[in-house]
C-alpha cells in the first residue's frame, strides 16, 4: 500500500507502524453506508478513546505545567482547550479535513468543515497514536498541535473562563446569590433534543439560550446576559 498519509506524518512527527490504524481515523460512519464491503470500521471507536486520552493529556499537562493554579481553574482551563471549537481549528490547521473519508451526500453538505466531524477525526488520531505509539508520543503531539499556541493565549486573557463561570462571579460578588438556570423548552427526538433555557435573577429574565445540550444552552443564555448585566 502506498503511504498517502507520508506528508501528514512529516508534519505531526509521527512514523505509523499500523498503516491500517491511520487510515482508520479518517473513516466517518456516513462512508461506509457507501464501502459496505470496506475492511475497516468507522472512527467512532477510536474516537471515544481519544476523548478520554487527551482529558488525561490535558489533566497531566495543567499539572506540570501551572502548579500555582487552583483546582477550579484546572477545570475551566481543560473544558476551554477541550471544547469541539478548539479541536476542529487544531484538525484544520494540520489539514486532517483533507483525509476524511465522507459519503458523498456528507461531503456535498459541507461535511469537510463540519466542527464535529472535523473535532472527532481529531481525537481519533490521537487515540491512534497513542494505540501505535505511546501515551508519552500522544502527549508530545497535542502539546505540539493543540496546547502550544492555544493555551497560553486562552491563560493570558483570562478566555479560560466561562460565560457561565464569569457571570456567577460578578453576580456572587455584588449580591452574595448566584442566577438560576431553567428549562423553558425541551423538543425533537431523544437522539436530538433541543434545549431552549433561560437564565435569571431576582425573578429578572437575563439572557436566553438554545443548543443541543442543556450545558451549551445555558452558556448561550450566560453569554447573551452579559448584554444585560448592567439593568441589574
Amino acid at each position: 500500500m502506498s503511504n498517502k498519509y507520508k506528508s501528514l506524518e512529516l508534519k505531526i512527527e509521527v512514523k505509523f507502524k499500523d498503516q491500517s490504524l491511520l487510515e482508520n481515523v479518517f473513516i466517518h460512519r456516513s462512508y461506509l453506508n457507501e464501502h459496505k464491503k470496506l475492511h475497516l470500521a468507522s472512527n467512532e471507536r477510536l474516537e471515544f478513546l481519544g476523548d478520554s486520552v487527551l482529558s488525561l493529556i490535558t489533566s497531566v499537562y495543567l499539572f506540570r505545567n501551572f502548579p500555582y493554579l487552583k483546582e477550579g481553574d484546572y477545570t475551566e482551563i481543560k473544558s476551554a482547550i477541550v471544547k469541539t471549537e478548539s479541536l476542529a481549528e487544531a484538525a484544520l490547521a494540520i489539514g486532517l479535513n483533507n483525509y476524511l473519508l465522507l459519503s458523498k451526500g456528507e461531503e456535498k453538505s459541507g461535511g469537510k468543515t463540519n466542527k464535529n466531524i472535523l473535532a472527532d477525526c481529531f481525537e481519533a488520531l490521537i487515540a491512534a497514536i497513542f494505540l501505535d505509539q505511546s501515551f508519552e508520543k500522544a502527549y508530545a503531539f497535542v502539546s505540539n498541535f493543540l496546547f502550544r499556541h492555544k493555551l497560553s493565549y486562552l491563560l493570558e486573557n483570562n478566555l479560560y473562563l466561562s460565560y457561565k463561570s464569569r457571570l456567577q462571579e460578578i453576580i456572587q460578588a455584588k449580591y452574595k446569590k448566584t442566577p438560576l438556570y431553567t428549562v423553558l423548552e425541551e423538543k425533537g427526538p431523544e437522539h436530538k433534543r433541543i434545549f431552549k433555557v433561560g437564565v435569571s435573577f431576582n425573578n429578572k429574565k437575563l439572557g436566553e439560550g438554545v443548543a443541543a445540550s442543556k450545558k451549551e444552552a445555558e452558556e448561550k443564555a450566560a453569554k447573551k446576559a452579559f448584554e444585560n448585566i448592567s439593568s441589574l
